[in-house]
């Protein structure tokens, strides 16, 4: 397909895309003529790289997961969770190339999400992924998002639940914090995301963004994991209904922080935006270096601006639900190239 048969499909797919999140809201009202969840006999893998564990006084750790999963399940969808086993943040496309990885099912559930799955077919398994052939620890080396997906798809969903010619699709977080500008090339949510359309399955990949009011660390609220979530699932149906559900490229959706009370001002398409938004340091003691990172301030040397229109993250801070397609090779095309381009053509 030439380039600009790609932007005119592009194009419409977010016609499509806007048309389908405006009508959300009558596929959930009472007495809808949908009379079976919306997503009923869809497969779907469930990964993260915040783990599975749940475990963190914050959680941090998987909490975006576990509502995720509740509201699959609840629109009908049978839902099996593979994720690493210990948290991969920041991990990208990495993978494990040669070795071992053990899938090891998970038998308490974090409290209150027990029986969000139980009528499922498959039982609502939850696997967390570690690397070698031992019982997953404390202290196993976890496997990466990425493998979690490669290896459910590649055999791992066949072995443990019978689905051999799945899944249907991928789902991955709801990440701990936005993944958007340059924050996506090294989410690990969006890794595992684009390892699913690799291998030819369509991919969603959800994210919550931070409290602002929470100085001094980052903190997603509880009402904002519970609302991508719900969004996320109401989105999801849309697209399936639709027939967008694609392995072109990743669907990555990042849901705002608003008060209890506030909703979003709206769906945005957008575009991943160039601006840096983490500055990392590293603090030398002899030759031992501590990592640190901190948020960029605006206008900051050390911190790239923004230079496109309707960027993910300049919208996100506005209050929009933003919506924006991450193809595998993440070509970077337009006005900045037109004086590479003939350069490296004829050498001058």
């Amino acid at each position: 397909m030439n380039r600009c048969k790609t932007l005119g499909a592009l194009a419409a797919t977010s016609a499509m895309l806007f048309a389908c999140t405006q009508a959300q809201a009558a596929h959930s009202r009472p007495g809808s003529a949908h009379d079976r969840p919306a997503l009923t006999g869809l497969r779907v893998l469930l990964s993260n790289d915040d783990s599975m564990q749940m475990a963190r006084p914050n959680a941090s750790d998987g909490k975006g997961l576990y509502e995720v999963r509740r509201a699959l399940c609840a629109a009908g969808a049978d839902v099996v969770v593979m994720a690493p086993w210990a948290n991969q943040s920041g991990a990208g496309t990495s993978a494990t190339s040669g070795g071992r990885l053990t899938v090891q099912r998970r038998t308490a559930l974090p409290a209150g999400y027990a029986d969000d799955c139980s009528g499922a077919r498959s039982g609502g398994a939850v696997y967390g992924v570690c690397k070698g052939a031992a019982t997953c620890g404390q202290s196993t080396p976890s496997a990466t998002p990425a493998d979690t997906v490669r290896l459910g798809i590649n055999g791992g969903l066949a072995a443990k639940v019978g689905w051999k010619d799945g899944p249907d699709l991928v789902v991955t977080g709801s990440n701990f914090g936005p993944n958007v500008a340059s924050v996506v090339n090294e989410s690990g949510t969006l890794g595992a995301a684009l390892a699913a359309i690799d291998e030819g399955v369509p991919a969603v990949a959800l994210n919550s963004a931070y409290d602002p009011a929470v100085t001094g660390s980052f903190e997603v609220a509880d009402h904002t994991y519970r609302r991508t979530a719900a969004f996320g699932a109401e989105f999801i149906a849309g697209l399936r209904e639709r027939d967008l559900l694609t392995a072109t490229y990743v669907v990555n959706v990042n849901y705002p922080h608003r008060a209890e009370r506030q909703r979003p001002r709206g769906t945005a398409w957008t575009s991943v935006g160039t601006q840096k938004i983490v500055h990392s340091h590293y603090t030398a003691t002899g030759d031992t270096f501590t990592i640190g990172s901190e948020l960029c301030v605006p206008r900051s040397p050390d911190c790239r601006p923004e230079t496109k229109p309707r960027a993910d993250f300049a919208l996100l801070q506005q209050g929009y639900v933003t919506v924006t397609p991450i193809s595998p090779d993440r070509t970077h095309t337009g006005r900045a190239t037109r004086g590479l381009e003939p350069f490296v053509r004829g050498g001058r």
